[in-house]
């Protein structure tokens, strides 16, 4: 509910502190004191187009600050926590207007968006009046309401998600879909650029090695003589080796004569025929890898040619030619089996479909059964509100080939306002007065159901007055006791059902230079003085006061 409102340098507002309570709470005055610059300052602070026409003149900002104590389940709650906003039990909505034009806003003092500010006002707070802008709910919000009044968010929430996965359903099918037209297109283009690497038939790293040895090969031809030469000088007939493992094992047979002498030279000699040896076989093993078919250089040449040349053609890496073909492969398979799967999807988009529409036809069906009670539930009410001559309907258009989150139906609230015209929007047809009336049981009969936790109510007693104004009092307290209630009313018997009555004045200020809006709340003796006011008008009788006496006894009773 809304506990407290400040406001300050608004239009003819200074300094502006209200306590409200729960319950139905009026607002009384006569008419220029600033009941609508109440209402005004309320809507800036729940996220209204901003004015700069609204500061108050001379004033460089004005601002206006509204506190809500929410239940903790409720939807607000739950959109400031998704939005980053800490709230422990309270809302402070707040928004400041500066006179060039600029506005802030804030939500428990954190800067937010207008747009984010307003979605948060539109949960909190209902204002509706004789202006369509704040007369009644948008028309998208009818079937909401229908849903509300009916108990139907369960069989809502089941279309929704019913909905969603026929949506997924159809998604993946048509993705499939498109994916084997486009296999279509380049199948043949497919088939002949896997036939080219099936027999290319590249591997992983061949054209690293191929390019290795086709190095090899080129430079084998140079050094080839000299590792011959080299080979024939340790292992041929001019090999120093033989003379010197003779010279080795003569030396060997004197070392013991001069031991200390010979040691080292048999050694080194020895170490040296090894080193030999090792060159040897080096030059060997080195001619041998070197020792080559004539061919093999071309034919090596060729195929790193044909890998580099694929790697062109496909414009990507040797080495990705393998998983290229693999690439190409899984492609033509999605063709070719591709067929199979499409048909098991559409079959699960046909299940999905056949599930929403049994969910939704049995959702419209109970909205068929609701409008039927909300018709008659709103009908009960309309001849108490001199709307006895009046209709209204819930028009339900079904159209089955909508499937999306809220079914079948497209709802819109309509009026029949005289006998023998035909029902038309509730929006266009009735008049200011008859929509607030209109809206007015409409809110009665949802009660606490699909409405914002506080109502504000603007003037829609105008033009009425006796039983009418009677029953638009009873009908505002029986609302007010699902919901918070704020009225600006000029009817005493909506005024003496209060349990808060507020009485906004208008007084001169600043030695009279200036007019300034209050506001008070009255009790017993003033209260009764206000009443009798709105029944006798500017000269109070005592037959008003004892009149404004019986009413507010009366409905204490």
């Amino acid at each position: 509910m809304l506990a407290h409102l400040t406001i300050r340098d608004i239009v003819l507002i200074d300094r502006l502190s209200i306590e409200f309570a729960r319950g139905l709470s009026v607002l009384t005055g006569e008419t220029g004191a600033g009941k609508s610059i109440l209402l005004d300052a309320l809507a800036l602070a729940l996220g209204a187009r901003g004015d700069a026409a609204l500061v108050r003149s001379g004033e460089a900002q004005g601002e206006v600050r509204a506190v809500f104590e929410p239940a903790p389940t409720h939807p607000a709650m739950l959109l400031c926590e998704e939005n980053g906003i800490e709230a422990e039990g309270t809302l402070v909505l707040r928004r400041v207007q500066s006179a060039d034009g600029r506005s802030r806003a804030f939500i428990n003092d954190q800067p937010v968006s207008v747009t984010l500010l307003r979605e948060l006002g539109h949960l909190l707070v209902e204002i509706h009046g004789q202006h369509d802008e704040r007369a009644m709910v948008s028309a998208e919000e009818h079937r909401r309401l229908l849903d509300a009044f009916g108990a139907l968010e369960p069989e809502r929430a089941e279309v929704a998600r019913r909905a969603e996965t026929l949506r997924r359903a159809q998604k993946e099918a048509a993705e499939l879909a498109a994916s084997i037209e486009a296999a279509e297109r380049e199948a043949d283009y497919l088939r002949a650029s896997l036939e080219e690497l099936e027999a290319l038939s590249p591997e992983p790293g061949e054209e690293e090695r191929l390019a290795d040895r086709r190095r090899l090969l080129m430079q084998s031809e140079k050094i080839a003589g000299d590792l011959a030469e080299a080979q024939e000088m340790l292992g041929g007939s001019v090999s120093p080796v033989p003379d010197l493992a003779a010279l080795l094992r003569r030396l060997e047979r004197k070392r013991e004569e001069l031991p200390e002498m010979m040691d080292e030279i048999v050694g080194a000699i020895g170490e040296a025929l090894d080193r030999l040896e090792d060159a040897r076989a080096g030059l060997a093993e080195a001619l041998h890898e070197i020792d080559h078919d004539p061919g093999e250089l071309e034919r090596i040449e060729e195929r790193l040619f044909a890998i580099r040349a694929a790697a062109r053609k496909y414009r990507c890496e040797a080495d990705a030619l393998p998983g290229l073909a693999a690439e190409f492969a899984a492609k033509l398979e999605d063709f070719t089996s591709g067929h199979e799967r499409l048909a098991a999807l559409q079959a699960a988009v046909e299940e999905a479909d056949r599930r929403y529409e049994e969910a939704a036809s049995l959702l419209s069906e109970k909205r068929a059964e609701a409008a039927r009670h909300l018709e008659e539930a709103v009908g009960g009410e309309l001849p108490a509100v001199k709307l006895e001559a009046a209709r209204f309907l819930v028009a339900i258009d079904r159209d089955t080939a909508r499937r999306g989150a809220d079914g079948f139906d497209a709802v819109s609230f309509q009026v029949q306002t005289n006998p023998g015209t035909a029902p038309g929007p509730i929006m266009k047809v009735a008049s200011g007065g008859e929509l607030a009336r209109f809206l007015l049981v409409l809110k009665v009969a949802l009660a606490d159901r699909g409405s914002a936790p506080t109502l504000v109510f603007d003037e829609i007693d105008a033009g009425v007055g006796g039983a009418v104004a009677e029953a638009i009092g009873k009908r505002l307290a029986r609302l007010a006791e699902r919901v918070q209630v704020l009225s600006v009313t000029h009817a005493p018997q909506v005024a003496a059902r209060a349990s808060g009555h507020f009485v906004i004045s208008k007084s001169l200020a600043e030695g009279g230079k200036r007019a300034a809006t209050e506001v008070t709340r009255v009790e017993k003796e003033e209260r009764r003085e206000e009443i009798a006011r709105m029944l006798a008008g500017a000269t109070i009788s005592e037959e008003a006061r004892a009149a404004a006496e019986r009413l507010i006894v009366g409905e204490a009773v």
